[in-house]
């Protein structure tokens, strides 16, 4: 039998629908038949008719980059908690899991990602290890990946962290981008003829930007530019200024690296379009950067607007002078909330060689590098004191001693120090740590950062605060970096934990910095299992600088 090309299984009157094309809000009627979009006009009947009453209409909202782990939440957790904010689709690149498990980590990603109604589509990891210095849980070569591209869920290749690589022409490197025509950049600071470079490999585009001047740049060279608002680096508010009607269709947002506490109280790229906005941008040059423009991007042609033939992913918002998202349709269907499953267990077991109190005595006096943070990024920055190692960690100059051990080989662990965190008792730990997800633990007392560590190795994976006898703990049992548990007991033990870091001085989201304190692709100073790193000469060095 002929379908009636009228009939329609939903048809909504009365509401104002954003046209990212246009970059114009139209009054129309939205047909919908089958999940798809039928069409719009008077002439559609449906077996369900709706009237909104004038409320506004967009697309489904599209996270240009996600890391899922970063949330600690599995994939279909995380799925209920963002499409409660109108994330309908996301961009997922499981660099994390894969750093701890290979292709088995990316398979049960997957695997899980299946039981959301979230779209959750992936980008082949392209560095694991973060760089061959690195130690973690698998290395992946183009002929490990190779296999995935097969998969309907693949749409490229993730962010290419090894700028050395490529710019030194690395066969391998070359060959993993050579696997898809879909190729995410990582370059923080990267310009001039080193860019040039970098883009000529078929690196499209850039997350890492941090002023608008770097970002103008590499949108001038063609580049992608997705604004990021994470937890930790927070760059959104420099980089808005760059965003217009011409610049529209090359910018997009991306959340990166979001706990689930801040996903539940801040949103999702719901709460990038309302910065973006606060900062000055036109909401339809950002509401635009929120739905076509990742869909373009990445090739995801049935999306990112609501005409004929595309899903019918659709946000129906409050009527508030701020962007508020009220009602979510999925494929045509309102998502009206889920119950919690659990995830098929992925356990990791930790094999540590831990430190003692003895491991954490540093020797020598005078000049020494410390890690300093910087609020609002992921970036840090090389500081010189004069210290008298027996004298640390010295909580009142906030000098406070760092250790990352390895969870891998036993290959012991790196001391270093950190000035940032705010300390002035006990020590945090926690086995999120970018990329290869070490053990990482900063504190104000030797005796607190032994105890935090070993928590941590217990569990086979947690976020601890230790204080003297008092442990509070987050287990993190998938993967050793994701909780199994329901969102919101994630989200009331992550306050928990903010509590009592708080209590101890420690800046807001310490958690956050602490878990990018290793992360050897990002100036200036690093700390892995070996000691030191410096990323602008990608080189182990030593704490004190007359060594």
């Amino acid at each position: 039998m002929i379908e009636d090309p009228l009939q329609a299984d939903l048809v909504i009157h009365n509401a104002r629908i954003f046209n990212p094309f246009t970059c114009e809000w139209d009054d129309e009627t939205l047909a919908v038949r089958d999940g798809v979009v039928l069409g719009h006009g008077s002439e559609y009947t449906g077996s369900e008719e709706m009237d909104l009453g004038g409320a506004r209409i967009v697309p489904g909202l599209i996270d240009a980059h996600v890391h899922i782990e970063s949330s600690l939440l599995t994939p279909a957790e995380f799925g209920r908690l963002v499409l409660s904010h109108g994330t309908t689709t996301v961009v997922a690149d499981p660099h994390e899991i894969a750093n701890v498990a290979g292709i088995r980590g990316i398979r049960a990603m997957m695997d899980d990602a299946e039981r959301t109604p979230l779209d959750i589509f992936f980008m082949l990891p392209s560095c694991v290890p973060a760089t061959p210095l690195d130690s973690s849980g698998a290395v992946l070569s183009a002929d490990d990946l190779s296999p995935l591209r097969s998969d309907r869920r693949v749409i490229g290749l993730g962010e290419m962290m090894n700028v050395p690589g490529v710019l030194c022409g690395d066969p391998e490197v070359l060959k993993k981008i050579a696997l898809s025509t879909i190729v995410d950049g990582h370059a923080p600071l990267l310009q001039g003829a080193s860019l040039d470079q970098y883009i000529r490999s078929g690196i499209q585009s850039d997350h890492e930007c941090i002023t608008s001047r770097e970002a103008e740049e590499k949108l001038r060279k063609g580049m992608y530019i997705f604004m990021r608002e994470g937890a930790a680096a927070r760059n959104l508010r420099d980089l808005a200024p760059i965003a217009n009607c011409r610049t529209a269709p090359r910018c997009a947002f991306a959340t990166d690296d979001r706990h689930a506490d801040m996903l539940m109280d801040a949103g999702s790229i719901d709460d990038c379009i309302r910065i973006a906005m606060d900062s000055g941008m036109d909401e339809e040059v950002a509401l635009r950067m929120a739905t076509l423009t990742p869909a373009e991007r990445f090739g995801l042609h049935d999306r990112g607007a609501l005409a004929p033939g595309r899903i019918a992913d659709f946000v129906v918002l409050d009527p508030t002078p701020v962007f508020q998202v009220g009602r979510v349709f999925k494929r045509g269907k309102e998502i009206r909330g889920s119950t919690y499953t659990p995830p098929a267990p992925f356990r990791t077991e930790f094999s540590c060689t831990l430190p003692e109190k003895p491991d954490l005595t540093i020797h020598g006096t005078g000049p020494a590098r410390v890690i300093a943070i910087i609020p609002g990024q992921i970036t840090t920055s090389e500081e010189i004191h004069d210290i008298i190692g027996e004298n640390l960690p010295d909580a009142h100059n906030d000098i406070l001693k760092a250790v990352v051990c390895d969870r891998y080989l036993r290959q012991g662990f790196g001391l270093g120090l950190v000035r940032g965190f705010g300390l002035t008792s006990g020590a945090l730990a926690i086995s999120v740590s970018h990329d290869s997800h070490n053990i990482v633990a900063v504190g104000a007392d030797d005796a607190d950062i032994i105890s935090a560590i070993r928590v941590v190795a217990t569990h086979n994976g947690a976020m601890a605060v230790v204080a003297g006898e008092k442990k509070t703990v987050l287990p993190l049992p998938y993967g050793g970096i994701m909780s199994d548990a329901p969102y919101p007991e994630v989200i009331t033990k992550l306050r928990e934990l903010e509590r009592e870091a708080e209590s101890s001085g420690a800046i807001e989201n310490p958690f956050m910095y602490l878990s990018f304190l290793a992360l050897t692709v990002i100036p200036e100073l690093r700390l892995t299992e070996r000691g030191l790193f410096d990323q602008r000469i990608f080189s182990d060095i030593d704490l004190f600088l007359n060594t």
